[in-house]
Parts: C-alpha cells; structure tokens; sequence
C-alpha cells in the first residue's frame, strides 16, 4: 500500500511484514514510488491517448519520447526504422527531430496501414522524410522491402512497437539486429506489460508473454548486444531512473 502524506512531506511504502518504508518526499526513493503508481494508474486511464504531434496522435508516454530526442541527438541516424505505425504519430515525431537536425529519415513498418492514417502521413508536410512498408514486421519480404530503403554504409537505428507477443519480439529482434549499426540501438517498446498481468486491457500471461521476455532471450543468444541505459544528458536532480513504459527498452550494438 502507498500513502501520500503532503502534510509530513513524505511517502509511506507498506511492506508484506505489515511494516511501512518511509522517504521524505523530496527523494529519489518517494518519486520512483508514486511514479510507479502513477504508470499504473495512467495505464488504467488510458493517458497516453490524449496527445497528438503536429497533427498526428502519437500514443506514447511523453517522457519516454523525451529521452528518444535525446538518444537521437546524441547518435544521429541516417535511418530509423519503427514497426508499429498506427496514426503515425510518433513517425512524425521521429521525423521532425531529423528535420531539426537537418539528416535522417524513417521507414514505418506495420501488419495493416489503415487508408485514413496512410493518407495522412503521406500527406503530412514531413513525408518527404518517411516511407511506409505495409506487412507482417518479421517477414522476410517485408525485410527485404525495409533493406531496399537502406544505403549502403548508413547508420540504422530500429525501434520495435508492433505487435507485443514475446515470440514476434523475438522474431523481429533476430530479423532487424543485422540492420542495427555498431554502437547504435534497438529500441524495444512496452516492457511495462510484465508487470500488468491482471490490469484492465491486460491478459492473463503477460507475466511471461511480453516485450521484455523477448528481450531476455534475445540478449542471452546475442552476444553483440548489451542492454544499455543512455546516460541523462543533463541532470540537476536527485532522479536518475526514467518513467517509462518503456523499461530496459535500449539494446546497443557493441562497437565494431
């Protein structure tokens, strides 16, 4: 059980022994407490529905877009791949950065483009800098189809938020680690279902079936990632952990 007490400026943490943790409210320990339940609640809510980007709905969790800008300052891709397109939002939103950066692109990869979505990011003011491919993420020919996008000697990045069943995240990891840069990243969306079995708009196994089972199995088979956390690139505060749906997402190809 968690109490909030704005009265003492502290939070309360209640402990299967029936014994309570206490942490003022001003540290690290009180935040990632109440952020924790605030994710929860917000999934229940449905937050990350209400958000657009420059048009676009775009259903992510702000922060995790966020630290996205940063990465990508920081590696610069000439390419971005992201399977799962569904508005487009966060297409434009990728896009947009490339264009503030003055290089870049990205190729959106989804099962089913919706004729609506597909004529409004093809006929959004950034499509110059982004192309769709329509089918099944983890096939070969849609594989194919992704490779033909690409140059040689480009630097590829690949965010992977499709379909979030432990075996296609699987199977897209092993598909698109070979297009992944050295010292670039895949970004594995949604790991937050382990922990929402049971939750509404959940299901029964997503204790085991889920983004982050796929990343532990990937990582175990290939030695030439490595899960690693970006560095905050500025950091005044006492948090040092994101607030994320998004949790041990960041898998960086070792450098040649």
């Amino acid at each position: 059980m968690l109490t909030i007490d704005e009265a003492r400026s502290e939070v309360r943490i209640g402990r299967a022994d029936g014994a309570e943790d206490v942490f003022a409210l001003d540290t690290a320990e009180a935040f990632a407490a109440v952020s924790a339940a605030w994710l929860r609640c917000g999934w229940d809510a449905k937050y990350v529905y209400g958000f657009t980007w420059l048009g676009r709905p775009v259903i992510q969790l702000p922060e995790d877009l966020l630290r996205m800008q940063e990465l990508l300052w920081r590696v610069r891709p000439d390419v971005l791949v992201e399977t799962g397109v569904a508005h487009g939002g966060s297409l434009v939103f990728y896009a947009s950065l490339f264009a503030a950066i003055g290089q870049g692109r990205v190729v959106g990869v989804d099962l089913t483009l919706r004729a609506e979505n597909r004529a409004a990011i093809e006929g959004h003011l950034l499509a110059p800098r982004i192309a769709l491919i329509e089918g099944d993420s983890a096939a070969p020919a849609t594989l194919a189809a992704v490779r033909a996008r690409i140059a040689p000697g480009e630097q590829v990045m690949v965010v992977l938020d499709s379909n979030h069943a432990r075996a296609h995240v699987r199977a897209e990891l092993d598909a698109y680690a070979p297009l992944v840069s050295p010292g670039g990243y895949i970004v594995v969306c949604d790991g937050i279902m382990a922990d929402l079995a049971g939750a509404p708009r959940s299901a029964p196994d997503w204790d085991w079936n889920n983004p982050l089972a796929a990343v532990e199995s990937f990582l175990a088979a290939n030695r030439e990632f490595v899960a690693e956390e970006p560095a905050f690139p500025f950091n005044e505060g006492a948090v040092t952990s994101r607030v994320t749906y998004w949790p041990r997402c960041f898998l960086r190809r070792r450098p040649a």
